[in-house]
């Protein structure tokens, strides 16, 4: 942890008891556990919200590229207009409706 080894915590501590004093380290203790426990928390939150985020990103780049493959681009894949087909008798195209220019109500 942080590269400290036993000795050196042992000294810290005994440096602390006597700064701090007898009395208000266990106080002190409780406080520091209290907020290592709270960053703790607060840091598994951000890791579990940055992850969310990665997948629903994920997810969105697999749907649309589901997207893309099960429904191309309309434009590319128009399809063109029939030409008629030709008549069996005269071997010229059918005959086309004519229009008579009147709108249809």
């Amino acid at each position: 942890m942080f590269g400290i080894g036993s000795t050196e915590l042992i000294i810290i501590l005994i440096v602390a008891l006597i700064v701090i004093g007898p009395a208000k380290l266990p106080e002190m203790a409780k406080s520091l556990g209290k907020a290592l426990g709270e960053f703790r928390r607060v840091s598994t939150d951000v890791k579990r919200t940055i992850e969310m985020e990665a997948e629903q990103s994920e997810q969105k780049e697999k749907t649309a590229q589901a997207k893309k493959e099960l429904f191309p681009d309309e434009t590319k894949a128009e399809p063109q207009p029939a030409e008629p087909k030709p008549d069996a008798a005269s071997g010229e195209p059918a005959a086309q409706p004519a229009d008579t220019g009147k709108d249809k109500a």
